[in-house]
C-alpha cells in the first residue's frame, strides 16, 4: 500500500533538487529566482509567487514573479515595517495568513484579489537570509477553499527553498563585487598605462617612438603645420605620410617635394608653377605642386637647403596661402596643410643670419623630433627582422638571422639610423653564404664597411686612401650609462685602460672640472671639443687625447664624466 507520506516527502525532495539545479544554473538570480518559482507554483498547487529585496532607504521592491501581470509586478514595493510584508520582513519570522481577506494588515496593493472577490485566499511570507542577516522576502499565495489546509509542510519547504535563494544571491553580490572591483581596476591602469600607439609602416616599440607616435595622433587631424626634425634616415617621410594618412585630407593628394635636389629657379616653378613663354623651355602654363596639393598635404623636404632669397617667397605663401606663377600676375589660393622637414640646426642658422627668423617662427608651430637609431636600440631586431621579411618576399628567399648577428646589428651606432640598417639587412642578405645570417657575415666583422669608410675619411692614409686595415672596429656599450652613474670606460684599440689603483692626479684634474685645452679651432666648450677630437681621430681614445694634449686616462674620465658615448662602426 502506497504511503501518502512516503510520497509528499520524494515530492519535496525532487522540488529541493530542481530548485537548486536551477539556481546554480546561472548567476541572473531575476532568471533563476523566476523559473524557480514558476517549477514549485506548478508542483505544489499554488497561484502566484514572487521575492522581494531591499534597496537604500529602507525599502522593498519587487526582484521578479511569477502569475502577475507587468502592472502588479511594478506595485510590488514597500517600506519596511509597511502591511504585512514590511512586518515580516522587519522581524525576520515566517509567517501563514490562512485568509488574507480578514487580516487587517494586508494591502492587498497588487490588486490581486479583485479577481476573487468570495474566494479565500491564503499566504505564506519567508524571510530569505545569509550570514546571519535577512537578505530578502519570498511570498507565495494559494486559493484555500475550506480554510482548513494544513500548510506546515509548504512552510517547511519554503525554508529550504529560501536558504538556497540566500545562498545564491550571497554569491550573486560577492561576484558582483569582484567584478565592479576588476572594473575599477581596470579603468585606474588605463589612466596610469597608456596604450602602446601604431603608425602603418612604422616600427617602434621603444618609449622615444611611442612619444613620436603619440605627438603624430594629436597633431593629426588638425591643420597645423608640422615640422619634422632629426638626422638623416630616420623616417621623416614616413612619419609626414602617417600624419596625412590619420588626418582628415587623407584622401585627397600627398605632394612631395625634396627642396635639397632642386636650384632656386627649379625649385619656384615646381612650386608655384609657371605661365607659358615664362622662361625657355615654357611651352605651356603648369600647375606647380602648392596647386597640385590643394585640399591635401604638401611634403617640403630638406626645408633648410632654400636659399635666402627663395625663404622669402614662401613666408608669403605660409602667411597667406595664396601665390603667383611664374612668369604670371594672377593670384593663386589654395588649401594646404604644410608639412616641413629637416636634419639641420634651424636655431644655429637663424643666429648666423643663414634662415629668416620670421619663416622660423612660421614653420616651428609644432615640432617632432625623431630620435636616432642610436637613442632606441631596443627597436633594432624589430626592425631588422621586418627589413629581412621584406627582402625574403621581394626576393622568394627564406632567410633568416642568428642571435649573434642579431647582437652585432644592436651594437652598431648607425649614423645613417634606419635608412642604413634598411641596406645593411638587404646587402648582407644578398651576400650571405647560407640561408642565416651570422655575424661574420656583415661587412663590418672584416673593416670592409662602407660606413667606416664614410666616416674615418681623415683617419685614412693620404698616400693609401683604399687601405681600410687602419680603420679600426669600436665597441660601444649595449645599454650607455647614464651621466650620473659613470663607470670606468670601455677599453678601445690602443688605449689603456685605466684601473681603480691608478687613477692618481689625472683623475683628480676631472673631478676638479679642469678646463681642458682650447685653441687651435677647437670649439669653446669642454664637451664640444671632447666630441670634436673623438670625430677627428675615428674615436681613438689614446689619439684624441694626443690632439688635446692630455693624457690618456684623463680622455677616459672626460668622457665619463660628459656621458659622451664611444661610437662604434
Amino acid at each position: 500500500m502506497v504511503n501518502p507520506q512516503a510520497i509528499e516527502v520524494r515530492r519535496e525532495l525532487v522540488a529541493i533538487y530542481e530548485v537548486s539545479k536551477t539556481l546554480a544554473s546561472s548567476l541572473d538570480i531575476a532568471k533563476t529566482f523566476r523559473e524557480a518559482m514558476n517549477y514549485l507554483v506548478h508542483a505544489f498547487d499554488w497561484r502566484r509567487a514572487f521575492v522581494l529585496l531591499p534597496e537604500p532607504g529602507a525599502s522593498l521592491r519587487g526582484l521578479c514573479a511569477v502569475g502577475m501581470t507587468r502592472e502588479e509586478q511594478q506595485r510590488l514595493h514597500y517600506q519596511s515595517g509597511e502591511g504585512i510584508v514590511g512586518r515580516v520582513f522587519a522581524n525576520g519570522i515566517q509567517l501563514m495568513v490562512p485568509d488574507v481577506r480578514s487580516e487587517p494588515l494586508f494591502l492587498n496593493r497588487t490588486r490581486g484579489l479583485d479577481h476573487l472577490p468570495d474566494v479565500p485566499v491564503s499566504m505564506l511570507f519567508t524571510p530569505i537570509s545569509a550570514e546571519r542577516r535577512i537578505v530578502g522576502l519570498l511570498v507565495i499565495d494559494c486559493i484555500n477553499p475550506n480554510e482548513h489546509r494544513s500548510f506546515s509542510n509548504d512552510l517547511q519547504l519554503l525554508k529550504m527553498v529560501a536558504t538556497l535563494m540566500g545562498q545564491a544571491l550571497l554569491l550573486h553580490r560577492h561576484v558582483s563585487d569582484v567584478h565592479v572591483s576588476l572594473q575599477d581596476e581596470v579603468r585606474r591602469m588605463r589612466k596610469v598605462l597608456k596604450p602602446a600607439r601604431q603608425i602603418e609602416h612604422v616600427v617602434g616599440v621603444s618609449k622615444p617612438m611611442q612619444a613620436v607616435f603619440d605627438q603624430v595622433h594629436k597633431v593629426a587631424p588638425a591643420r597645423t603645420t608640422v615640422l619634422l626634425r632629426g638626422e638623416s634616415g630616420t623616417g621623416k617621410e614616413v612619419i609626414a605620410r602617417a600624419v596625412h594618412n590619420l588626418s582628415p585630407r587623407k584622401n585627397q593628394a600627398f605632394v612631395r617635394v625634396n627642396c635639397a635636389a632642386l636650384t632656386e629657379s627649379l625649385l619656384e616653378s615646381e612650386l608655384f608653377g609657371h605661365e607659358k613663354g615664362a622662361f625657355t623651355g615654357a611651352q605651356g602654363q603648369r600647375k606647380g605642386r602648392f596647386e597640385l596639393s590643394h585640399g591635401g598635404t604638401l611634403f617640403l623636404d630638406e626645408i633648410g637647403d632654400i636659399s635666402a632669397a627663395f625663404q622669402a617667397k614662401l613666408l608669403r605663401v605660409l602667411q597667406e596661402r595664396e601665390f603667383e606663377r611664374v612668369g604670371g600676375s594672377t593670384v593663386v589660393k589654395v588649401d594646404v596643410r604644410l608639412i616641413l622637414a629637416t636634419n639641420r640646426n634651424l636655431e644655429r642658422m637663424v643666429q648666423a643670419g643663414e634662415f629668416r627668423a620670421d619663416l622660423y617662427y612660421r614653420i616651428n608651430v609644432v615640432s617632432i623630433q625623431l630620435p636616432p637609431l642610436r637613442e632606441r636600440r631596443e627597436d633594432i631586431p624589430v626592425m631588422a627582422q621586418h627589413f629581412l621579411d621584406k627582402f625574403n618576399a621581394e626576393n622568394a628567399r627564406n632567410t633568416q638571422i642568428s642571435p649573434a648577428a642579431m647582437r652585432v646589428l644592436a651594437s652598431c651606432y648607425w649614423p645613417g639610423n634606419v635608412r642604413e640598417l634598411e641596406n645593411c639587412i638587404e646587402r648582407t642578405a644578398t651576400m650571405a653564404h647560407g640561408d642565416v645570417i651570422v655575424d661574420f657575415d656583415f661587412p663590418c666583422q672584416g673593416n670592409h664597411c662602407l660606413t667606416q669608410v664614410l666616416h674615418h675619411m681623415d683617419r685614412v692614409d693620404a698616400v693609401n686612401p683604399q687601405r681600410l686595415a687602419d680603420i679600426p672596429v669600436l665597441e660601444v656599450p649595449m645599454n650607455p650609462l647614464p651621466a650620473g652613474n659613470p663607470a670606468p670606460p670601455t677599453a678601445v684599440a690602443g688605449d689603456a685602460a685605466p684601473d681603480d689603483a691608478a687613477l692618481g692626479d689625472d683623475a683628480a684634474a676631472i673631478d676638479d672640472d679642469e678646463p681642458l685645452p682650447a685653441g687651435d679651432g677647437k670649439p669653446e666648450g669642454e664637451r664640444e671639443r671632447l666630441i670634436w677630437a673623438m670625430e677627428r681621430c675615428g674615436w681613438v681614445q689614446a689619439k684624441a687625447a694626443r690632439l688635446l694634449k692630455i693624457s690618456p686616462r684623463q680622455m677616459g674620465y672626460a668622457l665619463q664624466k660628459y656621458a659622451i658615448e664611444v661610437r662604434k662602426f
